[in-house]
């Protein structure tokens, strides 16, 4: 990342020359003639603008929108910038702050409220989509990458590098990384590496000044807070450095699936006591749905249980044996492959392909669309008892939606051993599992959304009794705006508590200081951004 020296001088003396200008009618036209004004752009950025009456603006706005229903919003961008470096991320700060703009940035789209590219206020979208540049360096096991690549190009890079090397991260290869490192970033190596913001060792962000800052440079409260307190209340983070981890040559996966008549109940029972105690080796995560019993015109509960071993199938049959012989594993259950080829097997699982792909299926930037959806998320202390899963059966076997899934993570393993403290991430030794609740549709209306949100509340309703509680805990990369909303303007610390502890725990004070600090007047902001504290709150704070 060679921009970092080049730009960090002269950030700031930019943002207060621009200061002294003479005030002008806050609108995009202003706004993208200060683009075009703004001194040291090292490339032509009327390449990069895109205002409404542009022939591509429709076309680019909706080119990663994951979430169908929001493609129709009328809440859309005056201008989009799709800066290509540095330098014009900066001239999309001060320009917006300058003119009264905000602005929302976008990775890879899949934020599941929308909050990335659509906004009730006049704003701007600083889509990162040319930002994707990843170099690894096998040597000393680092990587960097940009904000905008995917997580695919990431595993690709690094499996065209080294075959023992990897990175724990998420399964699905469209997901941008700038989102999924900012809020943590689990996946199937969690238990023994962590998540992806633990293995963060640098970052290059630029603040509301336009300074572009490294890890030095920013400090160690700022780059505590954007590992897993979401990097959008804080600034533009461009690229981040990771640790890559060692992986065995051969590891293996499986898929198994079993109904309610295939003691799916008493398996999951089983689960829920053992998978978090397991060999931090692997990972056996569950997916529950309701699909069409083998008895003509019934429902059932399918579970299908998905598993990384990092290890090959000799070892994990004596080990599935002893721990949970209810699930029946055998070997011709499991698949032998390489790291990059789980990473295949379960994006092919989560869009419906084969999972015979090569691994250059993982740059594929078109992949398959879900629709419409709403996702919601719970974190376990103690096992659900038996009459609490044959509750949740009936109410999903009931559901008058097209599709609904509840995914269970274990937890365990390291993330027993990293303190809630350590980064931003709260969400530690104190759960056995999380929960991950999903509803989607094609069908379109008003009416039909509505009966699926509908559900899906009723269902976190339905779970309330056996999950975490005060807070009752969610993950920030399964944005849920039902659980609170920050005002439009200024908002207190205390009103934004109602979501911030959820998701943060005992870091959201942490987090309200960061921001304070780094962005004072709150510029960068949405529904459930980092608030910053009140000169009270700063007093008592210290």
């Amino acid at each position: 990342m060679k921009y970092l020296n080049s730009y960090f001088t002269f950030a700031t003396a930019i943002a207060l020359f621009f200061s002294f200008q003479p005030s002008s009618a806050d609108s995009h036209e202003n706004f993208v003639r200060c683009l075009y004004n703004y001194p040291h752009i090292t490339n032509t950025i009327s390449n990069v603008v895109y205002t409404q009456t542009n022939s591509s603006y429709s076309s680019l706005l909706d080119h990663t929108i994951e979430i169908r229903r929001f493609s129709n919003s009328s809440s859309k961008p005056l201008v989009i910038v799709t800066p290509l470096d540095v330098s014009q991320i900066q001239a999309t700060i001060i320009c917006s702050q300058r003119h009264g703009l905000q602005i929302r940035t976008r990775s890879g789209g899949h934020d599941y409220e929308g909050l990335s590219y659509v906004a009730q206020v006049p704003f701007v979208l600083l889509d990162l989509l040319n930002l994707r540049e990843i170099t690894v360096d096998e040597e000393s096991r680092t990587a960097w990458v940009q904000s905008g690549a995917t997580l695919g190009e990431l595993y690709y890079s690094i499996s065209q590098k080294s075959k023992t090397l990897g990175f724990p991260a998420g399964s699905c290869a469209s997901v941008g990384i700038g989102g999924h490192f900012s809020g943590g970033g689990y996946g199937f190596m969690m238990r023994k590496y962590g998540l992806a913001a633990d293995n963060v060792i640098d970052a290059h962000i630029i603040d509301v000044n336009g300074n572009l800052l490294d890890r030095q440079a920013m400090g160690e409260d700022l780059f505590w807070a954007i590992r897993g307190g979401g990097g959008a209340s804080f600034g533009i983070i461009v690229a981040w450095k990771v640790k890559l981890v060692p992986v065995p040559s051969t590891v293996t996966v499986f898929n198994v699936s079993r109904t309610l008549e295939e003691n799916a109940t008493e398996i999951i029972q089983k689960w829920q006591l053992v998978a978090h105690k397991l060999d931090e080796r692997i990972m056996i995560k569950v997916d529950i749905t309701r699909v069409n019993s083998s008895q003509h015109g019934k429902l059932t509960i399918q579970a299908r249980f998905m598993s990384l071993f990092l290890g090959g199938v000799e070892d994990l049959i004596p080990l599935m044996q002893n721990s949970l012989p209810e699930l029946g594993l055998d070997r011709n259950d499991c698949k032998e492959t390489s790291w990059i080829g789980s990473v295949v097997f379960y994006n092919a699982l989560l869009i419906g392909s084969s999972g015979n792909e090569p691994p250059e299926s993982m740059l594929n930037k078109t992949q398959i669309r879900f629709g419409n959806y709403k996702g919601k998320s719970d974190y376990v202390k103690k096992p659900i008892p038996i009459e609490g899963l044959r509750g949740l059966w009936r109410l999903l076997c009931d559901a008058k939606v097209e599709y609904a899934i509840l995914q269970l993570a274990p937890y365990g393993g390291i993330m027993n051993e990293i303190s809630e403290s350590e980064i931003a991430f709260s969400h530690r030794s104190q759960y056995i599992f999380h929960i991950h609740y999903w509803v989607t549709w094609q069908e379109e209306g008003d009416g039909i959304a509505q009966r699926h949100m509908n559900f899906i509340r009723r269902e976190y309703k339905y779970m309330e009794p056996y999950v975490s509680n005060s807070p009752r805990a969610a993950y920030i990369n399964y944005r849920d705006l039902d659980i609170g909303v920050n005002n439009n303007g200024y908002t207190s610390y205390t009103q934004a508590s109602i979501w911030g502890l959820k998701y943060f725990n005992n870091n959201f004070k942490r987090l309200a200081r960061v921001k304070t600090k780094v962005d004072p007047n709150n510029f960068f902001r949405n529904e459930q951004s980092i608030p910053i504290l009140s000169m009270e709150k700063i007093l008592n704070y210290f």
